[in-house]
């Protein structure tokens, strides 16, 4: 036997071993997970490079160094190969026609304003302008380069990777207020983030793909695409994140334990995901894929929307998902929750929005719209009775239960600050599918949540209270079921805390002791969570109102809720969560997210802004106020 064929055998087995051994450990150990600022080149653009990384500060989490041995270095990681490759062709972007859109227009004309409603408006935009200097300054002084600032303490504090959070979040707020010297210099240091470090054991793909890769995607085509290394910072977020969808059936892992990827094992699903987390990435991989021409980010998404239109009829409420849900199959089938609140919500808000970014050619996020919110209208969404007999509208929560061997669904009464946004969507989709009848209905919701500000003693609405349920949309304000009387207010909250059965009087002792222990404004049943922290879905869809009205009493709603919010959450740093929105004296909490930057200021002074800046016909507003440029218009 020839000398090579005695040994073929021993050849062919340490081959197969160091194939294992890329297999398991990857590329060489100086490669990371995601390339390093100007090592990836996007289409069109020469790769740069020299680029200096900024290592975060180390957190409490501990961990080994080498791999070898199955130990982990636990501040950095590297891209591995996939170990489920994407079979098949990639799911392509639809063709668009630039400047040939069918959408219907969705802002009316600008009001005609004199000149002294012209100076107050201004001068009332100068005042949320002011508002975001005071807390962007406060975390350039006390937290650069950290995710957060502490408004009472000035810490630095990372929540979110330790990526610089408010920083990318705020940088399209800073072009949109014309802040150019401070945009340039918040991009020069964007630049410098290391992606493929982190202080966090679990990356949360959601958040990092709405503030993170909204951010950077959102900068740069705010600015005209001359900064192309927002551009970079984006394929870099978007290649980390494309690390969790290395799955069997390529749904992403929401928390994303990126050590145990590191090890080269096959990463499986948890059985229970937020369905929020799962279902509102398309917009931003969408654009990303637009923007480089690369079409496994949109593929990447896409199969996500395929198999929640598979399943959207599967659910205990069919029409809508479940909070939960099981991400493995994917399944809908096991939770029996159902809210446009917490842990949903983004997911309904980007059904018009992706048939926006994808330029109104692709029919499926318009049809599984269409049939949940006539699902939503029906089971959550409830007229409020409330002491001004304002017609109102709030989105409550349903649980679904078997009643007699049919489901049945159960309202429980309870409005979300996170709801709010609901305006803004239906008054949206209102347009943009000709449903004219739900412009009112939009309206509705957005008043709703304006007289939830206006009934507490702040003047700001908690997080979650429960109201007087009285009809459906089509039912009247001041009909007898709906029209308010303070028994009809005291028997609701009787009924609540002392039950049906009590024989308490409404009128009683009884009752009015619960109504003072709890501070329940009038019309307000319960305070569930009396917090503020901040939030931006009212402002949110008194804006998108105001743009698609026409109506200049939004813009006074918007500065009576502003003045509100600056008079009690300011502090020497930024601004502050309130503790209790029931009392005229809140107390102020030590926290201020980036979405404080990113999406509340920024609504403020969008209200106060001429029609065509952030034209809501150009632009896609993601579900972290980033706008994203609609690919059917010039």
């Amino acid at each position: 036997m020839p000398p090579l064929r005695r040994w073929r055998p021993l050849i062919l087995l340490v081959a197969l071993w160091l194939l294992g051994m890329y297999w398991v450990f990857g590329i060489d150990d100086e490669t990371p997970l995601v390339h390093s600022p100007g090592s990836h080149s996007v289409p069109g653009q020469q790769p740069q490079s020299g680029h200096h990384h900024v290592a975060p500060v180390a957190d409490s989490h501990g961990g080994g160094a080498a791999e070898n041995g199955g130990e982990l270095d636990a501040k950095s990681w590297r891209k591995l190969p996939d170990r489920f490759p994407v079979t098949g062709k990639l799911r392509s972007l639809p063709e668009v026609s630039v400047g040939r859109s069918n959408i219907p227009k969705i802002q009316a004309p600008a009001p005609r304003e004199s000149e002294t409603a012209r100076e107050q408006r201004l001068q009332r935009q100068k005042a949320v302008k002011d508002s975001f200097l005071h807390s962007w300054n406060g975390y350039k002084k006390y937290a650069w380069m950290s995710d957060e600032v502490t408004p009472l303490g000035g810490k630095p504090k990372n929540p979110f990777g330790g990526w610089a959070a408010t920083l990318v979040d705020a940088l399209d707020t800073l072009w949109i207020m014309g802040l150019k010297d401070e945009f340039q210099a918040a991009v020069k240091a964007a630049e410098t983030i290391d992606f493929s470090k982190t202080q966090t054991d679990l990356v949360n793909v959601f958040e990092t793909t709405i503030r993170y890769l909204g951010g950077f995607l959102a900068a740069y085509e705010l600015s005209g695409k001359k900064y192309e290394g927002l551009l970079r910072k984006s394929v870099e977020v978007g290649e980390l994140l494309m690390c969790a969808f290395d799955t069997d059936n390529r749904m992403p892992i929401a928390r994303w334990d990126w050590k145990f990827y590191m090890t080269g094992s096959a990463q499986s699903h948890p059985r229970s995901v937020l369905v929020s987390e799962l279902g509102s990435l398309s917009l931003e991989f969408t654009k990303l894929s637009q923007l480089t021409g690369d079409m496994k980010y949109y593929d990447a998404v896409q199969r996500i929307s395929d198999e929640f239109e598979k399943g959207q009829d599967t659910t205990k409420l069919p029409g809508m998902w479940p909070v939960q849900v099981d991400s493995s199959g994917p399944s809908f089938t096991s939770d029996n929750s159902f809210t446009l609140g917490g842990m949903s919500d983004s997911l309904y808000e980007y059904f018009p929005k992706q048939y926006l970014m994808l330029g109104g050619v692709l029919e499926q996020p318009k049809k599984m719209y269409e049939k949940f919110i006539d699902v939503a209208k029906k089971h959550l969404i409830r007229r409020a009775s409330n002491p001004e007999d304002i017609p109102i509208m709030i989105s409550a929560d349903v649980r679904t239960k078997l009643v007699d061997g049919q489901m049945a669904s159960v309202n429980t009464p309870k409005g979300q600050h996170l709801t709010c946004f609901a305006g803004g969507m239906v008054g949206i989709a209102a347009k943009i599918f000709n449903r004219p009848d739900e412009l009112d209905l939009a309206v509705e919701l957005t008043d709703g949540c304006v007289w939830a500000y206006g009934a507490t003693p702040t003047g700001i609405m908690p997080e979650i209270f429960g109201f007087i349920p009285c009809g459906y949309f089509e039912d009247s304000q001041t009909g007898s079921e709906c029209k308010y009387s303070d028994l009809k207010w005291r028997t609701a909250v009787r009924d609540q805390y002392l039950g049906v059965n009590s024989g308490k009087d409404p009128l009683g002792s009884d009752v009015e002791k619960m109504i003072s222990s709890r501070q329940l404004p009038r019309g307000f049943v319960g305070l569930h969570d009396k917090k503020y922290i901040l939030r931006p879905e009212a402002i949110e869809s008194v804006f998108i109102m105001y743009r698609l009205t026409g109506d200049s009493t939004w813009m006074d709603k918007a500065w009576t809720m502003f003045q509100n919010i600056e008079r009690l959450t300011r502090t020497k740093i930024g601004a502050a969560s309130l503790r209790d929105v029931s009392l005229e004296e809140p107390g102020q909490v030590d926290s201020m997210e980036s979405f404080w930057l990113a999406e509340t200021l920024k609504y403020f002074y969008l209200v106060f802004s001429d029609f065509d800046t952030v034209d809501l016909d150009t632009w896609v507003l993601n579900t972290e106020a980033h706008p994203l440029h609609r690919p059917d218009v010039k």
